[in-house]
C-alpha cells in the first residue's frame, strides 16, 4: 500500500512538473545579480575552450548533471533509459530520483538501471534523509551496487514534506547515518536540497560529518511545495508564504564557498549564460532538472541532448567572451555583484562576524 501511494506521487510529480507552471512566482535565483566582465581582448579559440572536470572518480567533457528527476517507478523507466543515453552520449552525469520505492519494494529497481546505457559517466542514485535515518548503512549501499551507480545522494526537503497531507512531520539530524556512509562510501556520498538551498551554518555540519559533496538547490527554480499544493488541490491553488521559501541559488553559493567541499549549483539554471555564472561564484559543476524533463517531454532522447548540447555550447561561448579559457579560470574571473544578492551577502557575513 505504501509503495503503491510514493509511485502514485511520483508520477504526479511528473506530470505536474511538465505541464504546469511549478516555479518561484516572487523569489528569483539572484543569478540577474551576477555580471560577467567581457574582454575584449580574450585571445582565446572557440574550439580550444576546456570544460572538463571530474565527479566522483569518473571524468566529465563538461561540468553539468542532468538532476534528480524521477522516482524508482515502472513508469519512468524509458525517461530514464533516455537520460542516461543523453548523459553517456554528451560525457555528463546522471542524478536519478528518489530510491524510496525500492527501500519499500526491491523490484522497484527496475527503473533505475541503467547502467547499461551510461557506461562511462557517473551516476547517483538518490534517497532521503528521513528514510536514510531509518534504513541504515547497509542498506544504503545497497541501493548503490544494486543499480551500478558511483555515489549516492542524500536529499533534504523539510518544506516539501510539510506542504503533504502525508508528508514526515519529524525531520532527524542525520548526522550520524551522514558519518557512517561517508565511511562506507568515501567521496561518494552527495547531500542535496530540494530547492530551498543550503546555509552555511549547514553545510558546516555536512562536511562535519565527513560528506565531502553538497549540491545547493537553491530558491528561485522548482518550487515543490506548490507542486505538492497543486497536487492535492483542495487544499488551495493560492500561492502561500511557504512556496515561496528558501535561500536563492547564488546566495547559497557564496554560503557554502571556503568550506573545502565539491559544490554543485542547482535550482533555477536554466542555461549556459546561469551555468557560467553559478561556476565563477564557486560552484564546481552545475545540475539541472526541470529544463531537461521538459526537453524530453517536447522531443525524447533527441531533444534532452539537443538541449543540453546547447547548454554546453552556451557556457563556452560565455567563458571566451569572459577570458577563461578553462574552468580554473572562469572560477577566477571576479563577477560583479549587485542589487539584492549584494544586500544578502552583506547581511550575512555581518551577521556571522558578530556571532564570532
Amino acid at each position: 500500500m505504501a509503495e503503491t501511494m510514493i509511485g502514485s506521487r511520483k508520477l504526479d510529480h511528473l506530470k505536474l512538473c511538465q505541464e504546469m507552471d511549478v516555479e518561484y512566482r516572487d523569489k528569483t535565483t539572484l543569478l540577474e545579480n551576477v555580471h560577467l566582465v567581457h574582454q575584449a581582448l580574450a585571445g582565446l579559440s572557440f574550439d580550444g575552450i576546456r570544460t572538463e572536470t571530474r565527479f566522483m572518480g569518473r571524468r566529465l567533457k563538461a561540468p553539468l548533471l542532468i538532476g534528480a528527476l524521477s522516482g524508482g517507478v515502472e513508469e519512468a523507466r524509458d525517461l530514464n533509459r533516455d537520460l542516461a543515453k543523453a548523459a553517456q552520449r554528451l560525457g555528463i552525469g546522471l542524478c536519478l530520483g528518489s530510491q524510496r520505492p525500492m527501500l519499500e519494494d526491491p523490484k522497484a529497481a527496475g527503473s533505475c538501471q541503467v547502467r547499461r546505457w551510461a557506461p562511462d559517466v557517473p551516476i547517483v542514485g538518490n534517497v532521503g534523509i528521513q528514510q536514510a535515518a531509518k534504513a541504515g548503512v547497509g542498506r544504503l549501499a545497497g541501493l548503490v551496487r544494486s543499480i551500478g551507480a558511483d555515489g549516492l545522494a542524500i536529499h533534504l526537503n523539510a518544506a516539501q514534506e510539510l506542504s503533504q497531507s502525508e508528508g514526515d512531520r519529524s525531520f532527524p539530524d542525520g548526522s550520524a547515518v551522514l558519518k557512517a556512509l561517508s565511511r562506507r562510501l568515501p567521496g561518494r556520498v552527495m547531500v542535496k536540497e530540494t530547492g530551498c538551498g543550503i546555509s552555511r551554518e549547514a553545510a558546516s555540519r555536512i562536511k562535519a560529518a565527513g560528506v565531502r559533496i553538497v549540491d545547493v538547490a537553491g530558491a528561485g527554480g522548482t518550487s515543490w511545495p506548490w507542486v505538492e499544493r497543486l497536487r492535492s488541490p483542495r487544499r488551495g491553488t493560492k500561492r502561500r508564504w511557504l512556496d515561496e521559501w528558501g535561500i536563492p541559488t547564488a546566495v547559497s553559493l557564496f554560503e557554502v564557498q571556503g568550506l573545502g567541499l565539491q559544490i554543485v549549483a542547482s535550482g533555477g539554471v536554466r542555461n549556459g549564460l546561469d551555468a557560467a555564472k553559478c561556476l565563477a561564484l564557486g560552484a564546481d559543476l552545475v545540475a539541472m532538472a526541470l529544463p531537461v524533463l521538459r526537453s524530453h517531454g517536447r522531443g525524447g532522447l533527441d531533444g534532452v541532448v539537443g538541449f543540453l548540447s546547447g547548454v554546453i555550447e552556451e557556457l563556452k561561448t560565455v567563458m571566451l567572451l569572459s577570458g577563461a579559457g578553462d574552468l580554473q579560470a572562469l572560477a577566477r574571473t571576479g563577477p560583479v555583484i549587485t542589487g539584492n544578492l549584494k544586500e544578502w551577502i552583506t547581511s550575512r557575513r555581518t551577521r556571522q562576524r558578530s556571532r564570532r
